[in-house]
């Protein structure tokens, strides 16, 4: 229930007014007016019943910075993958925003600083991406997220109201026969003997490199011929079929460590336990191969590429990539497009065998 009171000093009349409901610590303020005292009183109630009135009183104590801090000592940590990069995100939202209580951050005020991000010139003098301006504003968005639904200092987040920028098609570049010929022979001629064994394993499966990096003996089943990937990027267990020559490979190089089962695959020569350094030697054999405008990540966009054109769905694809959705495998889609007029062309002879159309 609301509370009135009349308050004189000095011939100066005030009116504070008083909520009160059980369950609820009270909440007071006090007005000129009696009529401003009874509106604040009502629209008080009807908040504090609603849960949003001491979610907006928060909104004004806490500050950017709070939440940035907060969020980088209890939530960041439980997502290792992430934290360098949303933390060099978020310290440059703490020099841009910092200051301000999280109520007054705008949707309008961050377009602002968005935009300003999207023409700005990086260290390498060249204009951000997209993508990479999409990723600021992802770091920040989670912030609020979890201020909104975990611990309730916010109503809302003004991100429902944001787009991200419009990013460019995925990159599509896979390696033609003869440049997959090429590579593979200069791996196999490179000085590190564990080069050509993972990049035969990230064009058969499509695996990442930070994957293979972490790979272990115990996940690898000669017998049964798979993989399974503990340390994904999306966190799932994925596990992967290989064919008999990936097995070969495996064999010999499990035959040459004789490893414990605690082993990495792929450990670097100078420091147990580390994987594998593979930039210099990796670059090596693409100039070698004469290779030009290819990436190591391409590896798995060629094994994606490989599967379309050799009949596999994009529902195939994606699990075989490790895609929670279709929509990340869809760049592909015009290169299984023969493999699509097969099956719809086999499912007309199929149900229109009978039929006379002439």
């Amino acid at each position: 229930m609301a509370i009135i009171e009349k308050r004189v000093f000095s011939s100066k009349t005030t009116y504070r007014a008083k909520v009160r409901l059980k369950g609820f610590p009270p909440a007071t303020a006090s007005f000129d007016r009696l009529t401003d005292a009874k509106k604040w009183a009502t629209e008080t109630e009807t908040k504090i019943r609603e849960g949003r009135y001491f979610k907006s009183i928060a909104s004004r104590e806490y500050t950017l910075n709070d939440a940035i801090d907060r969020y980088l000592k209890t939530v960041l940590p439980q997502r290792p993958k992430l934290v360098y990069a949303r933390t060099l995100h978020l310290k440059f939202w703490k020099k841009e925003l910092g200051d301000y209580a999280l109520a007054h951050i705008t949707p309008a005020l961050i377009v602002g600083i968005r935009d300003e991000l999207a023409i700005g010139i990086t260290e390498r003098e060249t204009i951000r991406a997209p993508a990479t301006v999409n990723r600021y504003i992802s770091a920040l968005a989670h912030v609020f997220s979890v201020a909104v639904k975990e611990w309730c200092w916010l109503e809302d987040t003004p991100f429902n109201k944001l787009r991200k920028l419009k990013e460019p098609r995925g990159r599509i570049r896979f390696l033609s026969d003869d440049e997959r010929k090429a590579l593979l022979k200069a791996c196999k001629l490179s000085k590190n003997k564990y080069l050509y064994p993972i990049v035969l394993i990230c064009l058969a499966t499509g695996a990442r490199k930070m994957e293979i990096n972490a790979l272990r003996w115990k996940h690898v089943d000669l017998t049964r011929k798979r993989i399974t990937l503990m340390d994904t990027k999306n966190g799932d267990v994925r596990v992967l079929p290989f064919s008999d020559k990936i097995k070969d490979v495996l064999q010999e190089l499990h035959e040459q460590q004789k490893p414990k089962l605690e082993n990495l695959v792929f450990p670097s020569e100078i420091k147990a336990n580390t994987p594998i350094e593979l930039r210099k030697h990796w670059y090596l054999a693409i100039d070698d191969a004469n290779i030009k405008d290819f990436r190591f990540h391409d590896l798995r966009h060629s094994a994606a590429s490989y599967l379309a054109m050799n009949g596999a769905s994009l529902a195939d694809i994606s699990e075989i990539l490790g895609h929670k959705t279709l929509s990340m495998v869809k760049r592909y889609a015009h290169i299984s497009e023969t493999h699509t007029a097969k099956v719809v062309e086999a499912m007309n002879n199929k149900i229109f065998s009978d039929l006379d159309i002439a």
